[in-house]
């Protein structure tokens, strides 16, 4: 009897493993799902609501919403916001043909639309860095699609399933003349039909984007279902679906536990990390798909940008307000990049924007009166005391801990390839 017991545990323990190995591997499809409830609008300009219901969970897609400022300390909703960069934001659905992506001249302005699959895959660009700031019409469209391409369409990109994520940004270097340039950028860009027309289309996006919490079995089920008559598993991934609903509930709770305390971080040495290591596609490493689903969805390809975080200083002991520090980078040892780079603060017990005096949440290459040292060097002072004049400062939280992250656009092999040596943070 005994033997049997144990032969018992150990073939539940097997069938619980194998399942939360198919929860981490689906994840991110029911994450991405819940992004799509969570920032497609419920009106639209001419339109109208997209249901009279509030509570509906109706929503219209192949339609861009714009933010039009960039993030401050009073925003809350966004944990490590940049402040380099506003945003353009659409869901597009393929399932009823065709949506042509309309841009306008963008100059050498820092721009780019990523193209995310319902996988997280970022698998396609718009912008500088891949088609340059010209007027384009960027035809997308699903893998059932074989039609005519209109001889006017400059790209044609080919999407994995029927739903595509295509998250923008556009560099933004101050917040009155050049910020009203961007909004009339963001003004003339269309999602249109392949007869010009509007492509807005309500859909039933199936749950409340604005959960976050741990799904029950039944709406993940439910969703991960739906959501893969749309998106087949990528290419060469096999998925056992579904699982049994009672084997769900026990392996829900672990997997998003286990993806909240987990840390994969890759070491860049000097108690830099960076979080994020992916180009086009996350292949059949389904931890890490799982694990930035859940904590970074939406981070694009470390060839458009990269993002090293600092936690600690030089001696590995965590970054504090209470303490002066200072990031120096010698002639020659400059970080690079083909747009630009900036260096933003963070308090560690929030993520959010540090408030100061000079109003300064980050500090970069573009920032006005930066200065250097006699030699070249560039240094910066991470502190919540004003240093004083000809001192580059990025104010600190008085008394808390904090940390830093640089954000790197279109950075060089250097820091592709992890040869970058990046300078620690050197308490003072």
């Amino acid at each position: 009897m005994t033997q049997q017991v144990q032969s018992m545990n150990q073939k539940v323990a097997s069938i619980a493993h194998g399942c939360e190995d198919v929860v981490i591997q689906t994840l991110p499809l029911f994450e991405m799902m819940r992004m799509r409830a969570a920032t497609t609008a419920r009106r639209h300009a001419s339109l109208g609501f997209a249901a009279s219901n509030p509570e509906s969970t109706v929503r219209w897609v192949n339609q861009f919403t714009h933010t039009h400022r960039r993030l401050g300390p009073e925003d809350r909703e966004v944990v490590s916001p940049n402040n380099d960069t506003v945003y353009s934001n659409a869901w597009l659905d393929l399932s009823e043909g065709p949506v042509i992506i309309e841009s306008p001249e963008m100059g050498d302005r820092y721009w780019t639309l990523g193209l995310l699959d319902a996988w997280t895959n970022p698998f396609a660009y718009v912008g500088r860095r891949t088609t340059g700031g010209r007027p384009q019409r960027t035809l997308v469209h699903g893998p059932g699609w074989h039609g005519a391409v209109p001889p006017d369409v400059t790209l044609t990109i080919a999407a994995p399933g029927d739903d595509v994520w295509l998250i923008g940004r556009h560099l933004v270097e101050d917040d009155g003349e050049d910020a009203d340039r961007v909004r009339r950028s963001q003004s003339l860009m269309r999602l249109v039909r392949l007869d010009g027309s509007d492509a807005a289309m309500r859909v039933d996006t199936w749950i409340d984007g604005r959960d976050t919490s741990i799904p029950s079995s039944d709406l993940y089920l439910s969703v991960v279902s739906a959501a893969l008559r749309r998106n087949p598993a990528p290419s060469g991934e096999h998925l056992a679906w579904p699982p049994a609903a009672v084997d769900l509930a026990a392996s829900l709770p672990a997997v998003y536990d286990r993806l909240r305390t987990s840390n994969q971080p890759h070491d860049l040495g000097g108690g830099w990390a960076i979080p994020v290591m992916v180009r086009t596609h996350w292949g059949d490493d389904y931890l890490t798909r799982a694990r930035i689903a859940r904590n970074f969805i939406g981070a694009l390809g470390i060839e458009e940008a990269m993002y090293p975080t600092a936690e600690v200083d030089a001696c590995g002991a965590p970054l504090d307000g209470s303490r002066r520090y200072e990031l120096r980078f010698a002639p020659g040892k400059e970080l690079k990049v083909g747009a630009f780079w900036s260096l933003t603060m963070y308090r560690r017990s929030d993520c959010l924007f540090v408030a100061n005096p000079i109003n300064r949440y980050s500090i970069g290459d573009r920032t006005p009166g930066l200065h250097r040292d006699a030699d070249g060097s560039l240094a910066i002072r991470l502190q919540s005391d004003d240093p004083g004049p000809d001192v580059n400062w990025l104010p600190a939280p008085r008394d808390e801990t904090f940390y830093v992250v640089l954000r790197l656009y279109q950075p060089h092999a250097d820091h592709l390839e992890l040869r970058f040596d990046y300078p620690p943070i050197q308490p003072i």
